[in-house]
């Protein structure tokens, strides 16, 4: 097989085994008081075949593991489950990494199928081994491990986006123009959190299907466990939804601020101009070709001097008065 594969096998809540060869998959399952976990990279349809034959894989299932882009779900077949579900990070170019795992699941043995290594099986296994006590409940502990690791990744993109939008926030009330390559930045968080929000809410129904006992019976050692997942998904949810509504917040706010700050702009601009404008006025009647008072004289110099002195303060003063200036 091409496929990179991991196994183990647990009696009793003991682990029996480690990476022993797909072939003897069948041999430890003869045992009634084992259970198996299967952990594949990045395999194709060949290399589930083998699989698909001594578990009884269904054929959609197996489609569904190699295929790409699966939005989180639980499908129910006579033989097993198959859970679909992305795990998350928020890198340092805004991009959000999605990790998908995927997972076959029956009552004494489960299936992992991973796209691609960035999912860190190490850190499911060190959750399970945690608790060796709950192994002996069978593989909705380890269907409980799984899921308890992509969720914590959950609050810890919840953690990024929260202390990103809390810096935005403070930054949109500087009078510093903002950056066009922070405009982009905004651009990508704000799409990766709505990316973020479309692989998180669905996770809520993965879990609740998981909870129903006449589908998927958890049993009641476990069941505390499961609906703590259940209530972790729930924060996460009204996170992303508080995120998002804090998202639209801010940009209502900058467009108001910016409307805000063009405006006293233009009061400047306009306030100036005007000023301006009354000595270009004076200046220009006293240059006009026809007799006026005190033309050619001294004192009629003098008089234009006092009107643009006059005219032009009491222009300052009222704009500044109206904080115009």
């Amino acid at each position: 097989m091409g496929a990179v594969a991991r196994t183990r096998v647990w009696r009793n809540g003991t682990v029996e085994a480690e990476d022993f060869p797909l072939d003897a998959v069948s041999d430890h399952l003869a045992d009634p008081d084992t259970m198996v976990w299967v952990d594949l990279l990045s395999p194709d349809a060949g290399d589930l075949r083998q699989l698909e034959q001594e578990l009884g894989l269904h054929e959609l299932a197996v489609e569904d593991a190699v295929s790409r882009h699966q939005r989180p779900k639980l499908d129910h077949y006579a033989s097993h489950l198959f859970l679909s579900c992305h795990a998350v990070a928020v890198n340092d170019d805004c991009q959000l990494d999605e990790y998908e795992v995927n997972a076959f699941v029956d009552t004494r043995w489960i299936v992992t199928v991973r796209k691609d290594e960035r999912f860190d099986v190490d850190t499911m296994i060190q959750r399970w081994d945690r608790s060796p006590a709950l192994a002996r409940h069978g593989v909705n502990f380890l269907l409980y491990g799984l899921l308890d690791v992509v969720i914590d990744g959950y609050f810890d993109a919840v953690q990024r986006f929260d202390e990103f939008y809390d810096t935005v926030s403070d930054g949109i009330f500087s009078e510093t123009p903002l950056d066009p390559t922070k405009q982009r930045h905004w651009f990508e968080m704000r799409r990766a959190l709505v990316r973020f929000h479309r692989l998180a809410v669905p996770m809520r129904e993965v879990v609740t299907g998981l909870m129903r006992r006449e589908r998927s019976p958890v049993p009641d050692e476990l069941y505390p466990y499961f609906q703590d997942v259940y209530d972790h998904i729930i924060r996460v949810t009204e996170a992303t939804d508080s995120l998002r509504d804090l998202v639209n917040t801010i940009v209502e706010t900058n467009i108001s601020l910016r409307d805000y700050r063009q405006n006293q702009i233009m009061k400047k601009v306009t306030s100036w101009a005007a000023i301006i404008a009354v000595p270009t006025l004076i200046t220009g009647f006293y240059g006009m070709n026809v007799p006026y008072p005190g033309a050619g004289r001294g004192w009629g110099v003098v008089v234009s001097l006092i009107l643009i002195v006059l005219a032009s303060g009491t222009l300052y003063w009222s704009f500044r008065k109206r904080e115009w200036l």
